[in-house]
């Protein structure tokens, strides 16, 4: 038997509904929930940085404009101040590189009145392997003295969250991607769902933010004095990052400060 047209457009549509309805979507209690679970411990922690020692130690910057200063108050990141100018972008390293499972906590105080452009936390980043990207990031950081984005996103492995975009106007978003070098950019990296925020990171209020990455997923927890937002994102169907360095980006025009940098995994002499 034929099927008509009409009837075949209305089941199509209603397949797409379907599909549509089954992507995760921000849920404050599940969000909560899923936060909790993860963040159960034990664990150990094996990076620490106040912000206010010299940042050379434990860091490597990318980029020759972003600078980057030490406080009593914590470790100050500014990028350089031309918009769409890819030389004024920055990336700030940790020397070290974590496997596994990893919880990572700091204070964030936006510093800048930029209503464009976006912070980005990289967690576990290694190079493609292929060409001049070797696994090790930091054997082609001259590479990147113009930390323009397409060189990560086409060039490494590594989970990315964006956050404090475009603050203070209706395109506020927080988003999770898992980038898939020597390919298609950035098309089907992203971990579901996006979350929009409202009354989050204005400039100068402190935020206490809390990232677990176990698996496939991504949790967080941001906090300020009058509000917490929780978030869960994930991808089941991208290939699991299992080891990186974390790097702190700053788009042209961006300045926060941190404070209390540390990263934590599972102490399995606990369990």
């Amino acid at each position: 038997m034929l099927t008509s047209a009409p009837f075949l457009l209305c089941s199509l549509a209603v397949l797409g509904s379907f599909v549509r309805a089954e992507e995760p979507k921000p849920d404050p209690a599940k969000d909560k929930a899923a936060f909790a679970q993860a963040a159960a411990g034990p664990w150990r922690e094996i990076f620490s940085d106040s912000g206010s020692d010299d940042w050379k130690k434990q860091w490597f910057l990318d980029g020759e404009i972003g600078t980057v200063k030490n406080t009593p108050e914590g470790m100050v990141l500014s990028a350089g101040p031309e918009f769409k100018n890819d030389a004024h972008h920055m990336v700030l390293w940790t020397k070290n590189s974590f496997a596994g499972d990893v919880k990572i906590t700091y204070d964030y105080t936006r510093l800048d009145r930029s209503p464009d452009c976006v912070t980005i936390l990289y967690i576990q980043a290694t190079g493609s392997g292929q060409g001049p990207y070797a696994k090790d990031i930091a054997a082609w950081n001259h590479l990147r003295k113009v930390p323009a984005m397409n060189l990560y996103f086409d060039h490494m492995h590594t989970h990315h969250i964006s956050y404090a975009a475009a603050p203070g106007t209706e395109e506020s978003y927080i988003r999770g991607r898992r980038y898939l070098p020597e390919g298609k950019g950035l098309k089907g990296t992203e971990l579901k769902p996006d979350y929009f925020p409202e009354g989050l990171f204005h400039t100068g209020v402190p935020h206490k933010i809390t990232v677990i990455k176990k698996a496939r997923s991504l949790f967080l927890c941001i906090q300020n004095a009058g509000q917490t937002l929780h978030c869960h994102m994930r991808q089941p169907d991208l290939p699991e990052i299992t080891e990186g360095r974390i790097g702190l980006r700053h788009m042209f025009t961006r300045s926060a400060r941190y404070a209390n940098f540390r990263v934590y995994v599972p102490d399995q002499e606990k369990k």
